[in-house]
């Protein structure tokens, strides 16, 4: 028996589950073999904190303290080391950089970048591909895995239990508690915390919550060698004023993504031929690296609801159902304000002081503001074996 019973060990699972497991019992349940599988370990694992829509953007940013600072002993190295953005735009896209530039956080200044200046940064671009550009120096690089390795260290520390290989197959109420049966035993907890990524709305329909319409989409990127003789360790990432695609270093070499979004359903990603060609074909138009062999290739789901922001809350019709979930491609610079924000809500019914400092609304991220609803009945085992309905309201 758990206070908490969270469903999903990705950096949103784990974080979430250090913050509780500061307050009360926490059991992380996760399906597959080790934790970070899915997303978590697909990251492209940059800090952009102009990345996004303006919910996701403030978030990003209240972020920023913990990677920073992160609590004592928590983390061996720094977590975020300096990389630099470059967007650039083609011939007849330069306007498109007036926009990024102005709506750049004051904290996280863009600014703009001659072309030759921008061809002199990163001199793997090709010249004609490069009209104008902009740069954002406080872009960092995350070290993902020692961040998600440290939240689960940290978790188990405070006595936290991780359950890998238990695929959730049943979820249902008996007196009053959550009962989660996976594979070859049960857990039972008081709140359920719902971090299953892609499979969110999987889990939430076997306990009775409301449906939150999330799409998984399916990002690809390749690895290709950098060209003879040229440091790129020190190269920002590029990205394009006009498009999803970009590039950026990535362990002597450089990783690429035509920044596919394909609707899909929740499954273990891997990337079509066609996306690895037009990465691929991307990445030889764009710079002057040579695509004869791809070192590397991989595809992850990034997930949504309909207005890009993230679903952190109690399920409206079940007040001990709590949904943290549609983190899209920014869950891992999300991570740690949105652990601690989901910690908040769970115990005192509002998001810390400093989400509303930086303009974001508990409706903003709550499952009640989505239009989709559907009203099911959760059907709670009593000690006979007989059963009786607790019929859900619609929001």
């Amino acid at each position: 028996m758990y206070d908490f019973a969270v469903i999903g060990a990705g950096i949103a699972g784990a974080s979430v589950a250090f913050e509780l497991a500061q307050v009360g019992t926490v059991a992380v349940i996760e399906a597959e073999s080790e934790a970070g599988y899915h997303s978590t370990g697909r990251s492209a694992a940059l800090y952009t904190p102009n990345y996004g829509n303006d919910v996701v953007r403030a978030i990003n940013a209240g972020s920023g303290p913990f990677f920073v600072d992160p609590p004592s002993g928590f983390a061996n190295h720094p977590l975020l080391t300096p990389r630099g953005l470059l967007t650039i735009a083609g011939p007849g896209q330069e306007a498109r950089l007036d926009t990024i530039v102005a709506t750049a956080a004051d904290d996280a200044p863009v600014h703009h970048m001659a072309a030759t200046k921008a061809l002199a940064l990163v001199p793997l671009l090709r010249p004609e591909v490069v009209a104008a550009a902009a740069y954002e120096p406080g872009v960092m690089d995350i070290d993902v895995d020692a961040l998600h390795q440290a939240y689960l260290r940290a978790f188990k520390a405070l006595n936290g239990l991780l359950i890998c290989n238990a695929r959730v197959r049943r979820i249902y109420r008996h007196r009053g508690k959550w009962v989660i049966e996976v594979a070859d035993s049960t857990i039972q907890a008081a709140i359920v915390i719902n971090a299953a990524g892609a499979w969110a709305d999987e889990i939430g329909a076997m306990a009775g919550a409301r449906t939150l319409g999330l799409v998984p989409k399916r990002r690809s990127a390749i690895v290709a060698e950098a060209p003879v003789g040229m440091n790129i360790q020190s190269l920002p990432a590029v990205d394009m004023a006009c498009s999803e695609a970009y590039l950026k270093p990535e362990a002597g070499r450089i990783m690429a993504s035509f920044g596919d979004e394909t609707p899909t359903e929740p499954q273990d990603a891997q990337p079509e031929e066609l996306d690895i060609a037009l990465a691929a074909d991307w990445l030889q138009r764009h710079t002057i690296i040579d695509v004869r062999r791809i070192a590397h290739s991989w595809a992850g789901l990034r997930t949504f609801v309909s207005d890009g922001a993230p679903v952190v809350g109690f399920d409206g019709a079940l007040d001990d159902f709590f949904w943290l979930a549609a983190q899209g491609g920014y869950g891992i610079m999300m991570g740690p304000a949105l652990a601690k924000a989901s910690k908040s809500l769970i115990q005192h019914n509002r998001l810390p002081d400093d989400f509303e400092q930086r303009g974001v609304s508990q409706s903003a991220i709550s499952p009640a503001r989505l239009s989709e609803v559907r009203s099911r009945s959760v059907i709670e085992s009593s000690t006979d074996g007989s059963t009786r309905g607790r019929r859900s309201q619609p929001i």
